[in-house]
């Protein structure tokens, strides 16, 4: 496919940047296939997670128990060689409990002075289990983390180490006692990922491998350096103007007040900001890395508006009350453009 590009080449030309990227591209199907060594029957979902993380984004990762949330994030530690923790959150969890907390200590000459001890943020891949289940002022902890890459505790800044990614967690049962993530969070998150049953022939092959005698595990593909050069690989991908076009206009028409469309006008309460650009813009050059593609096409832009938008968008009381989805919406929107 020839595009145009949008973003010039730096520090190569075009012939170094496309050898570069099949390069990756290997690296990335190593990858894929370790994670599909004790991931079974979930491409989908382990896709959107490494356009996720190759985007340099964070993600949230909605579906009931049993799904393979925590082995994915644990998986993916192991396949990058990164540092993994996870927190599960409760109601009665503090911020500080994440973040971390400054003790004071005294010395053997009876001088006395604050140490800080870092909590579990401090790291380069954190698991937010059943995030929704945190108090409000325990998940708002995390928005300086996810945003700037560095948490402030007692007026002191601490930067987090780098790559740094959030995978959080919502169990889409039993929503009593819950706290549903404010909207400056959620757009905090480059996708909303999905996580539905396995087919009947995963299943079956999940049933067979990890109920015998011995278990396949991930082995180490990649290193953090090398994760970081990637994320900064897929920032020089070019982008066509015709793509750029669809995602500000497919962006644009989700907003009630611009939207062309009568159905978005009278059912969207609230559409996706400009992050919304930023994040499909990211997320489709990811895609087209990942597929060991050079350019990102129109058909990207539509596969991953669902999980960039789902979450920036919410219907209004009407909308609900006749069995509407973001969904649909999302569907309508990208009509125009299939």
């Amino acid at each position: 496919m020839t595009v145009s590009p949008t973003v010039p080449f730096e520090d190569a030309d075009s012939a170094k940047l496309a050898d570069e990227i099949e390069a990756l591209g290997q690296r990335l199907h190593a990858v894929r296939e370790s994670i599909g060594r004790v991931i079974f029957g979930q491409r989908r979902v382990v896709d959107q997670t490494l356009i996720t993380l190759l985007a340099g984004g964070h993600a949230l990762v909605i579906g009931v128990p049993g799904l393979a949330k925590t082995l994915l994030v644990e998986t993916l530690g192991t396949v990058f060689g990164l540092d993994d923790k996870r927190v599960q959150c409760t109601p009665d969890l503090m911020p500080a409990d994440i973040l971390g907390s400054e003790v004071l200590e005294e010395s053997d000459t009876g001088r006395r002075s604050f140490r800080f001890i870092a909590g579990p943020v401090f790291c380069q891949l954190l698991m937010a289990d059943e995030i929704n289940r945190a108090s409000p002022r325990t998940q708002s902890a995390l928005l300086q983390a996810m945003q700037e890459h560095r948490v402030t505790v007692a007026g002191q800044t601490y930067d987090l180490p780098r790559p740094f990614h959030v995978l959080a967690t919502q169990n889409p049962l039993e929503l009593e006692g819950t706290y549903p993530l404010p909207e400056a969070q959620l757009d905090r998150f480059l996708m909303e990922i999905d996580i539905g049953y396995p087919d009947l022939a995963a299943e079956r092959h999940m049933l067979i491998a990890t109920t015998g005698a011995e278990q396949a595990e991930a082995v180490p593909v990649m290193t953090p350096d090398e994760m970081i050069a990637a994320q900064r690989l897929v920032r020089r991908v070019p982008v066509g103007e015709s793509v750029v076009e669809t995602i500000l206009s497919l962006v644009r028409m989700g907003r009630p007040e611009d939207s062309d469309l009568a159905e978005v006008r009278s059912q969207v309460s609230w559409g996706p900001g400009p992050r919304a650009s930023q994040s499909l813009m990211l997320a489709i050059r990811a895609r087209a890395l990942l597929d060991g593609r050079l350019a990102p096409s129109v058909d990207d832009v539509l596969a991953l508006a669902g999980p960039v938008l789902r979450h920036r968008m919410a219907l209004n009381f009407a909308a609900r009350a006749e069995g509407v989805t973001v969904d649909d919406v999302i569907d309508r929107l990208c009509e125009p453009f299939a």
